[in-house]
């Protein structure tokens, strides 16, 4: 077995940078979760005192945001704290249960408010569409502020993106509700609220269903959706005096870190130095494909592996 983790062997300025990233990030998100968590109150309670379903449905949606902030948070927080003698990985995983819980809880809620919403479109009740456009209004410009606060990170890491992204499509949404109470206010179409609410449920359920098959794959150490792996035995057999690579397991440490393992065959007629040199170039482009944590295995052509997944 050979495996040193060449995370730590070339910290440097390199990393140094990366931590400034991840501080901006962090302060984005707090920032963020704050507002997007005082609006989501506001929106609870005007939603009720309104009657308006619409109003509680983006709620629930905008609450759906605010979870999944405080689970990228926790993943900054977490994927720096130095693992253990019990948790060796350090407590990345909790980052795919996050996930997971996450996706329950929005389905849980979006299974809630479906029924409630049906209710209301067969028996509507007077909506002030006025103050719903009001309320829905105020969404669009945090939602806005919110999503320039993650545009310069975004290209930094997923999670980032992965907030930019959906508070950019919640202004969206927020933009359809006060539509929505416009029209309520002067045509007093008051079903249209059940409907610009089920049409949210389902824009969550959409999302949601994602974020769900994508943690338990995770969860259950499949290869992640970033990683071809194809591309990355290719890559490795590339290298020169890399003679076969097979053996090969890939899986998610985090939702950010990916880990491998597998057994390479190297030319015969290299030294042991050599051989060791050539490991940590491999290492080094597959940091670049997206695995964090590569351990590798080293077998010779006189002693081939044994293992019947070889």
């Amino acid at each position: 077995m050979h495996d040193h983790n060449h995370d730590h062997s070339h910290g440097g300025h390199h990393h140094h940078h990366e931590v400034t990233a991840a501080d901006a990030a962090s302060k984005a998100f707090i920032v963020g979760i704050i507002l997007n968590g005082i609006y989501v109150i506001v929106q609870v309670i005007m939603g009720f005192t309104t009657h308006s379903m619409a109003l509680l449905s983006d709620a629930g949606h905008n609450l759906g945001d605010v979870a999944s902030l405080v689970l990228s948070l926790l993943a900054f927080r977490l994927a720096r704290a130095k693992p253990s003698e019990k948790f060796t990985y350090g407590y990345k995983k909790t980052t795919i249960l996050a996930a997971l819980t996450n996706a329950v809880i929005l389905l849980l809620s979006v299974g809630m408010l479906g029924y409630e919403s049906i209710r209301h479109l067969f028996h509507p009740h007077p909506v002030a569409g006025n103050t719903v456009a009001l309320v829905a209004g105020i969404g669009i410009v945090i939602n806005f502020a919110s999503a320039l606060l993650f545009f310069k990170n975004k290209d930094h890491d997923l999670n980032t993106k992965g907030a930019y992204l959906h508070l950019m499509s919640d202004a969206l949404v927020s933009l359809g509700v006060v539509v929505a109470g416009i029209i309520m206010q002067y045509m007093h179409w008051f079903w249209l609220d059940s409907v610009v609410s089920i049409g949210i449920l389902l824009v969550i359920l959409g999302g949601t269903w994602s974020l769900l098959t994508g943690s338990l794959r995770m969860s259950l150490d499949a290869v992640p959706d970033s990683i071809n792996k194809e591309n990355i035995v290719a890559a490795v057999l590339q290298i020169n005096g890399v003679e076969q690579m097979h053996h090969i397991h890939i899986w998610a440490m985090s939702t950010t870190q990916n880990a491998l393992t597998t057994h390479l065959v190297l030319s015969d007629n290299l030294s042991f130095d050599e051989k060791l040199k050539l490991i940590h170039h491999i290492k080094h482009e597959l940091l670049h494909l997206n695995i964090h944590h590569a351990t590798i295995e080293l077998e010779s052509n006189l002693l081939p592996c044994h293992n019947e997944d070889c």
